[in-house]
């Protein structure tokens, strides 16, 4: 293995604050690395100080000579007069013919940007994130690091991102919250925990697995070392206060197991537990919707009735108008023609994509919380102190005396999630709620809606989380047209799929090979023999095929040999998509004529 980075014995702290102790780990070629942590636990550091972008306290991080690493950080860092084709367009990496802008053109159109001309400086923060990662994909680094890439995209955009780095020979080590991403993508998951960082080799399926297992044995061994701490409590009770050497040795044995047995196991158990006001049987109902913006249809005469407890996911291209919906809905803005019909025991909870607004960052998290509400009801037997309902959102007592200002990304939107379920909603409306929560959040936020007694319409590029969730989807087709379709994304894409083919196969019907003579007769459903030509047109795709599988399995040996260079795993890459594209078109040929003969 060729190694890319070492990492030994790295440790970083803010101030009395320890993030990583004595981390010692190694990166080698085709690794690709999903890194996970709690929010606040330090990623988005670890990140920077590979990247060179920040200091640390002790050990040596080194990296292979000659090594070409691109980083896209959370807030990438660009010139605002600069136009996002100037931005996206790498230096040339070698004398050839193609051109680096056509390069970055291509690019930036697969990340939805069309506006070439656009000044970097006038652009919002999602489009400033999907060009910096045109940029960093398009320098073609050995070593590629990510953090959060998927933040801003539309599912589509994501999917293809995730097919793009799974294809590519290259290594990577990345922070994402999408967990479908991270196991299709990621061979190693690396997680922070506790102040330390564990392995794992696999993907992110095995990594569940083997942190169950991890967890069980730190269990069975804190147990142990409770036990074993009564025995030695009762011994220190016991003893005069002079001792010899042997028993000053006992005495430093016990506190090391004091410490060890301050290690909290129980943030994994945690439920957010917030309750909801009572929701009666009319939602609302939308009569002949109708929105636009200048040529810009939102909404064309839409109608539909609400139900009690329905959860609703809402996909679809950005741009195409989720969050105008929400807004709609809200009131916040008004529909050019129709109405929405609200119930009078609706009370809405909106978590928006723009985040906390109105809070005093000099704050402290406990007083900004304790201003809204200084005991929070979750049900009729339940009260909580702002405290306790804190640290249901994982903020331990020291996190709660914390600044906001000094909160994580991560951390500040697990605060506006609290400040949100903390006023008992009974419709829940969340754009985007997993930008920026660590998976951790992100799993107790699927277990809390889940059991929520009311109802949920949720707009998310993340795959896991509305599969877990929603009942039905509302897809945004563009230019006023919403489908509803019954089912998770999953059962969605499925289907868009099985579409796709079927679209493929009426296209291939139409070609020459296949079209035959338009003046003959509609073919009945009975079997016939084929013609001489279609025979010698069979005999010669199946050998088409036989010759394509092949150059398909040198060129996958080829690549796993890791002895060609990146203009050479480049041009494989391509070549391999048009042999799957060309065998997949002969075999639906095939199965064509082998329909059509009786003979067969």
């Amino acid at each position: 293995m060729i190694s890319y980075l070492q990492i030994e014995k790295l440790t970083k702290s803010f101030g009395d604050r320890l993030l990583f102790a004595d981390v010692t780990l190694g990166i080698y070629q085709g690794d690709k690395i999903g890194l996970i942590a709690a929010n606040g636990a330090g990623k988005t550091t670890f990140l920077n100080i590979i990247a060179g972008i920040e200091d640390y306290d002790s050990g040596n991080v080194v990296f292979r000579n000659g090594l070409r690493v691109g980083y896209l950080s959370q807030t990438p860092l660009f010139n605002p007069e600069e136009t996002a084709l100037q931005y996206a367009t790498p230096q040339p990496l070698r004398q050839d013919d193609f051109n680096c802008e056509d390069r970055a053109r291509q690019m930036l159109h697969q990340f939805r940007i069309t506006d070439m001309s656009q000044k970097m400086g006038t652009m919002s923060g999602g489009q400033a994130k999907r060009v910096a990662l045109a940029k960093t994909l398009l320098a073609e680094p050995d070593f590629l690091i990510l953090d959060e890439p998927t933040n801003h995209l539309d599912i589509e955009m994501v999917e293809w991102l995730e097919n793009y780095l799974s294809r590519q020979r290259i290594t990577l080590l990345m922070v994402t919250h999408d967990r479908y991403f991270l196991d299709k993508v990621c061979n190693k998951i690396i997680e922070i925990d506790r102040e330390s960082v564990f392995a794992y080799n696999g993907n992110y399926d095995y990594y569940l697995e083997k942190r169950e297992e991890r967890y069980e044995a730190m269990n069975s061994e804190l147990a142990k070392v409770k036990n074993l701490l009564r025995t030695e409590l009762d011994w220190m009770r016991r003893q005069p206060q002079a001792r010899g050497s042997k028993a000053k040795y006992r005495i430093d044995n016990f506190h090391q197991l004091e410490e060890k047995s301050k290690v909290n196991l129980t943030s994994r158990d945690l439920e957010l537990g917030a309750g909801s006001s009572y929701i009666g049987s009319k939602i609302f109902e939308a009569k002949n919707v109708s929105k636009s913006f200048g040529d810009i249809r939102i909404l064309d005469n839409w109608s539909y009735t609400f139900a009690r407890y329905e959860k609703v996911g809402i996909v679809g291209d950005n741009g195409a108008g989720k969050s105008t919906f929400i807004k709609l809905l809200l009131g916040e803005i008004s529909p050019d023609s129709g109405f929405f019909d609200i119930g009078q025991t609706v009370k809405w909870g909106y978590y928006s994509q723009e985040g906390m607004t109105g809070f005093d960052e000099k704050k402290k998290v406990i007083d900004a919380v304790s201003e809204i509400a200084e005991e929070i009801r979750i049900d009729d037997k339940t009260r909580l102190s702002a405290s306790q309902f804190l640290s249901r959102f994982l903020f331990t007592p020291e996190t709660q005396q914390k600044y906001i200002f000094k909160l994580s990304g991560g951390e500040r939107r697990r605060l506006y999630l609290a400040t949100v379920l903390m006023k008992n909603p009974n419709f829940l409306i969340l754009d985007e709620p997993t930008n920026d929560l660590d998976i951790l959040t992100l799993t107790i936020l699927e277990d809390y809606l889940a059991k929520f007694k009311g109802c949920v319409i949720v707009v998310s590029h993340d795959r896991f989380f509305l599969d877990r969730i929603v009942d039905h989807l509302f897809v945004f087709k563009g230019n006023g047209v919403i489908k509803d379709f019954p089912g998770d994304y999953s059962t969605y894409r499925h289907c868009v799929q099985e579409e796709e083919k079927e679209r493929k196969a009426i296209e291939s019907q139409k070609t020459p090979s296949s079209a035959g003579n338009a003046s003959q007769k509609p073919r009945n459903d009975r079997k016939q023999k084929l013609s001489f030509r279609e025979k010698r047109e069979l005999e010669e795709l199946n050998a088409l095929v036989e010759s394509l599988e092949l150059e398909k399995s040198q060129l996958e040996a080829s690549m796993s040999s890791g002895e060609m260079n990146h203009n050479e795993i480049t041009s494989a890459g391509k070549r391999m998509e048009e042999i799957i594209e060309k065998i997949d078109t002969s075999e639906l040929r095939i199965l064509e004529l082998m329909e059509k003969d009786e003979s067969l």
